[in-house]
Protein backbone atom coordinates (compact mmCIF):
# COMPACT_ATOMS: atom_id res chain seq x y z
CA UNK A 1 0.00 0.00 0.00
CA UNK A 2 1.28 3.30 -0.98
CA UNK A 3 2.07 5.87 1.94
CA UNK A 4 -0.10 8.78 2.53
CA UNK A 5 0.56 11.98 0.95
CA UNK A 6 1.47 14.45 3.42
CA UNK A 7 1.81 18.23 2.61
CA UNK A 8 4.65 20.14 2.46
CA UNK A 9 4.54 23.98 2.60
CA UNK A 10 6.98 26.61 3.01
CA UNK A 11 6.89 29.09 6.26
CA UNK A 12 8.69 32.79 5.15
CA UNK A 13 9.13 34.90 8.09
CA UNK A 14 10.61 38.78 7.43
CA UNK A 15 13.70 39.04 10.07
CA UNK A 16 13.66 43.01 9.70
CA UNK A 17 9.96 43.48 10.47
CA UNK A 18 9.60 45.53 7.70
CA UNK A 19 12.68 47.47 7.99
CA UNK A 20 14.18 46.12 5.26
CA UNK A 21 11.16 47.30 2.83
CA UNK A 22 11.26 50.56 4.26
CA UNK A 23 15.36 51.55 4.03
CA UNK A 24 16.42 49.63 1.40
CA UNK A 25 16.16 51.63 -1.49
CA UNK A 26 17.80 54.77 0.53
CA UNK A 27 20.50 52.49 1.94
CA UNK A 28 20.94 49.99 -0.61
CA UNK A 29 19.96 51.22 -3.90
CA UNK A 30 17.58 48.94 -5.07
CA UNK A 31 14.39 47.39 -3.39
CA UNK A 32 14.76 44.74 -0.73
CA UNK A 33 11.76 43.26 0.64
CA UNK A 34 12.33 41.55 3.46
CA UNK A 35 15.31 39.60 5.28
CA UNK A 36 14.05 36.11 5.11
CA UNK A 37 13.67 33.35 7.33
CA UNK A 38 11.91 29.87 6.53
CA UNK A 39 10.95 26.92 7.66
CA UNK A 40 9.25 23.23 5.83
CA UNK A 41 6.07 22.64 7.52
CA UNK A 42 5.45 19.11 6.84
CA UNK A 43 4.50 15.84 9.41
CA UNK A 44 2.56 18.74 11.35
CA UNK A 45 5.84 20.01 12.80
CA UNK A 46 8.00 22.87 11.16
CA UNK A 47 11.27 21.82 10.34
CA UNK A 48 14.22 25.06 10.65
CA UNK A 49 18.12 25.60 10.56
CA UNK A 50 19.39 28.21 12.93
CA UNK A 51 21.27 26.52 16.08
CA UNK A 52 21.45 23.55 14.54
CA UNK A 53 18.47 21.56 12.95
CA UNK A 54 15.68 22.12 14.87
CA UNK A 55 12.03 21.61 14.84
CA UNK A 56 8.60 22.35 16.83
CA UNK A 57 4.83 21.74 16.29
CA UNK A 58 3.27 24.09 13.20
CA UNK A 59 2.24 27.61 14.18
CA UNK A 60 4.08 27.48 17.83
CA UNK A 61 7.65 28.88 16.71
CA UNK A 62 9.42 31.52 18.35
CA UNK A 63 9.62 33.95 14.68
CA UNK A 64 6.05 33.98 15.32
CA UNK A 65 3.43 34.25 12.39
CA UNK A 66 4.60 34.07 8.97
CA UNK A 67 4.43 36.76 6.52
CA UNK A 68 3.50 34.50 4.11
CA UNK A 69 3.22 30.41 3.32
CA UNK A 70 4.09 28.86 0.19
CA UNK A 71 2.62 25.70 -0.95
CA UNK A 72 5.74 23.43 -2.04
CA UNK A 73 3.32 19.82 -3.04
CA UNK A 74 2.92 16.67 -1.40
CA UNK A 75 5.57 13.85 -0.69
CA UNK A 76 5.15 10.69 -0.25
CA UNK A 77 8.21 10.06 2.00
CA UNK A 78 7.51 8.45 5.01
CA UNK A 79 8.15 10.56 8.41
CA UNK A 80 10.71 7.88 9.96
CA UNK A 81 12.72 7.85 6.60
CA UNK A 82 12.56 11.83 6.73
CA UNK A 83 14.03 11.97 10.13
CA UNK A 84 16.78 9.31 9.00
CA UNK A 85 17.84 11.87 6.31
CA UNK A 86 17.71 14.48 8.57
CA UNK A 87 20.33 12.91 11.06
CA UNK A 88 22.31 12.50 7.95
CA UNK A 89 22.77 16.09 6.93
CA UNK A 90 22.68 17.35 10.76
CA UNK A 91 26.63 17.44 10.42
CA UNK A 92 26.43 19.72 7.89
CA UNK A 93 23.85 21.60 9.79
CA UNK A 94 25.47 23.06 12.85
CA UNK A 95 25.33 26.14 14.74
CA UNK A 96 29.04 26.75 14.37
CA UNK A 97 28.56 25.96 10.16
CA UNK A 98 25.70 29.05 10.26
CA UNK A 99 26.36 31.85 7.69
CA UNK A 100 23.65 34.14 7.16
CA UNK A 101 25.14 34.88 3.26
CA UNK A 102 26.37 31.53 2.10
CA UNK A 103 25.09 28.81 4.71
CA UNK A 104 21.19 29.52 6.22
CA UNK A 105 18.12 28.49 6.97
CA UNK A 106 16.76 29.21 3.42
CA UNK A 107 19.88 26.89 2.26
CA UNK A 108 18.40 24.10 4.71
CA UNK A 109 14.44 24.74 3.60
CA UNK A 110 15.74 24.38 -0.18
CA UNK A 111 17.78 20.79 0.44
CA UNK A 112 15.22 19.49 2.40
CA UNK A 113 12.49 20.51 -0.32
CA UNK A 114 14.23 19.14 -2.72
CA UNK A 115 14.40 15.33 -0.56
CA UNK A 116 10.96 15.66 -0.45
CA UNK A 117 9.28 17.21 -3.43
CA UNK A 118 12.40 17.20 -5.81
CA UNK A 119 11.76 20.96 -6.14
CA UNK A 120 13.46 24.30 -4.79
CA UNK A 121 12.07 26.60 -2.59
CA UNK A 122 11.36 30.42 -4.85
CA UNK A 123 14.77 31.74 -6.44
CA UNK A 124 13.81 35.54 -4.47
CA UNK A 125 14.86 33.69 -1.60
CA UNK A 126 17.50 32.20 -2.14
CA UNK A 127 19.09 35.07 -4.52
CA UNK A 128 18.68 37.91 -1.26
CA UNK A 129 22.43 37.13 -0.12
CA UNK A 130 23.68 37.89 -3.41
CA UNK A 131 20.94 40.59 -3.94
CA UNK A 132 22.09 42.66 -0.91
CA UNK A 133 25.86 42.40 -1.12
CA UNK A 134 25.74 43.19 -4.95
CA UNK A 135 24.20 46.22 -4.25
CA UNK A 136 25.89 50.06 -4.32
CA UNK A 137 26.34 50.02 -0.78
CA UNK A 138 25.93 46.35 0.00
CA UNK A 139 29.18 46.58 2.62
CA UNK A 140 26.55 48.90 4.64
CA UNK A 141 24.76 45.84 6.05
CA UNK A 142 27.82 44.08 7.28
CA UNK A 143 27.33 45.41 11.04
CA UNK A 144 23.77 44.21 10.60
CA UNK A 145 24.91 40.73 9.43
CA UNK A 146 26.96 39.97 12.18
CA UNK A 147 24.78 40.28 15.07
CA UNK A 148 22.34 38.31 13.21
CA UNK A 149 24.42 35.36 12.44
CA UNK A 150 25.64 35.70 16.00
CA UNK A 151 22.04 35.25 17.42
CA UNK A 152 20.97 33.19 14.66
CA UNK A 153 23.75 30.61 15.59
CA UNK A 154 22.47 30.87 19.05
CA UNK A 155 19.04 29.51 17.77
CA UNK A 156 17.15 32.71 19.19
CA UNK A 157 15.06 35.43 16.85
CA UNK A 158 16.96 38.42 16.50
CA UNK A 159 15.22 41.78 17.43
CA UNK A 160 14.83 44.13 14.59
CA UNK A 161 17.94 44.41 13.32
CA UNK A 162 19.51 47.89 12.91
CA UNK A 163 21.23 49.40 9.72
CA UNK A 164 24.48 50.45 11.94
CA UNK A 165 27.69 51.25 9.57
CA UNK A 166 31.22 51.86 10.76
CA UNK A 167 30.49 55.44 11.13
CA UNK A 168 27.38 55.46 12.99
CA UNK A 169 27.83 56.94 16.50
CA UNK A 170 28.64 53.63 18.40
CA UNK A 171 26.38 54.42 21.79
CA UNK A 172 23.40 54.54 19.28
CA UNK A 173 24.34 50.84 17.87
CA UNK A 174 21.35 48.02 19.31
CA UNK A 175 22.79 44.60 19.20
CA UNK A 176 20.03 42.14 18.17
CA UNK A 177 19.68 39.37 20.46
CA UNK A 178 17.08 38.02 22.16
CA UNK A 179 15.30 39.34 24.91
CA UNK A 180 16.57 36.58 27.26
CA UNK A 181 20.06 36.65 26.56
CA UNK A 182 20.41 40.72 25.90
CA UNK A 183 21.91 41.45 28.71
CA UNK A 184 24.65 39.03 28.81
CA UNK A 185 25.69 39.68 25.07
CA UNK A 186 25.66 43.67 24.62
CA UNK A 187 29.41 43.62 25.93
CA UNK A 188 30.62 41.33 23.55
CA UNK A 189 28.69 42.51 20.60
CA UNK A 190 29.80 46.12 21.32
CA UNK A 191 33.42 44.66 21.96
CA UNK A 192 32.96 43.70 17.91
CA UNK A 193 31.28 45.83 16.51
CA UNK A 194 34.37 48.31 17.60
CA UNK A 195 36.73 45.81 16.38
CA UNK A 196 34.71 46.27 12.80
CA UNK A 197 34.96 50.39 13.29
CA UNK A 198 38.85 49.86 14.22
CA UNK A 199 39.58 48.44 10.69
CA UNK A 200 40.72 50.69 7.59
CA UNK A 201 37.53 52.08 6.17
CA UNK A 202 37.26 51.71 2.62
CA UNK A 203 35.26 54.34 0.33
CA UNK A 204 31.60 54.13 -0.15
CA UNK A 205 31.17 52.98 -3.75
CA UNK A 206 28.52 55.52 -4.14
CA UNK A 207 30.82 58.23 -3.44
CA UNK A 208 33.77 59.01 -5.69
CA UNK A 209 36.45 61.94 -4.67
CA UNK A 210 35.42 65.14 -5.67
CA UNK A 211 32.08 64.27 -5.85
CA UNK A 212 29.86 66.75 -3.88
CA UNK A 213 26.65 64.66 -4.89
CA UNK A 214 27.88 61.47 -3.15
CA UNK A 215 28.95 63.80 -0.19
CA UNK A 216 25.60 64.69 0.61
CA UNK A 217 24.00 61.42 0.04
CA UNK A 218 26.17 59.84 2.55
CA UNK A 219 25.50 62.72 5.05
CA UNK A 220 22.07 62.23 4.41
CA UNK A 221 22.20 58.49 5.24
CA UNK A 222 24.30 59.08 8.25
CA UNK A 223 21.62 61.48 9.64
CA UNK A 224 18.87 58.87 8.78
CA UNK A 225 20.61 55.99 10.29
CA UNK A 226 20.99 58.03 13.89
CA UNK A 227 17.91 59.42 13.50
CA UNK A 228 15.93 55.92 13.49
CA UNK A 229 18.58 54.10 16.21
CA UNK A 230 17.26 57.19 18.48
CA UNK A 231 14.09 56.76 17.82
CA UNK A 232 13.97 52.89 18.53
CA UNK A 233 15.89 53.35 21.49
CA UNK A 234 12.68 55.53 23.02
CA UNK A 235 10.99 51.98 22.44
CA UNK A 236 7.42 53.68 21.14
CA UNK A 237 7.30 52.38 17.61
CA UNK A 238 7.50 49.61 15.60
CA UNK A 239 11.13 49.71 13.20
CA UNK A 240 8.78 50.17 9.75
CA UNK A 241 7.06 53.14 11.54
CA UNK A 242 10.60 54.61 12.94
CA UNK A 243 11.78 54.33 9.77
CA UNK A 244 9.82 55.95 7.92
CA UNK A 245 10.03 59.24 10.92
CA UNK A 246 13.08 59.13 10.68
CA UNK A 247 13.62 59.39 6.77
CA UNK A 248 10.95 62.32 7.03
CA UNK A 249 12.46 64.25 9.75
CA UNK A 250 15.66 64.51 8.00
CA UNK A 251 14.38 65.13 4.70
CA UNK A 252 12.17 68.03 6.16
CA UNK A 253 15.24 69.47 7.61
CA UNK A 254 16.88 69.19 4.38
CA UNK A 255 14.09 70.35 2.54
CA UNK A 256 13.83 73.38 5.02
CA UNK A 257 17.59 74.19 4.08
CA UNK A 258 17.17 74.24 0.93
CA UNK A 259 14.04 76.72 1.11
CA UNK A 260 15.96 79.20 3.14
CA UNK A 261 18.77 79.11 0.75
CA UNK A 262 16.90 79.70 -1.95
Amino acid sequence: MAEEGHRVTLNVYDLSQGLARQLSTSFLGKAIEGIWHTGIVVYGNEYYFGGGIQHCPAGTTQYGVPLKVVELGVTHVPKDVFEMYLQEISPWYTAEAYSLLTHNCNNFSNEVAQFLIGATIPEYILNLPNEVMSSPMGALVLPMIQNLEATMRSGGVPKVPQFSPSTAAPSHTAPATTAKASGSTNSSTNSDNSKTRAEPQKPSPNVVAGDPLGDARGKVQDEIIKEFTAIMATGTMRASEAAALATKRVMQKYGHAAVSQS
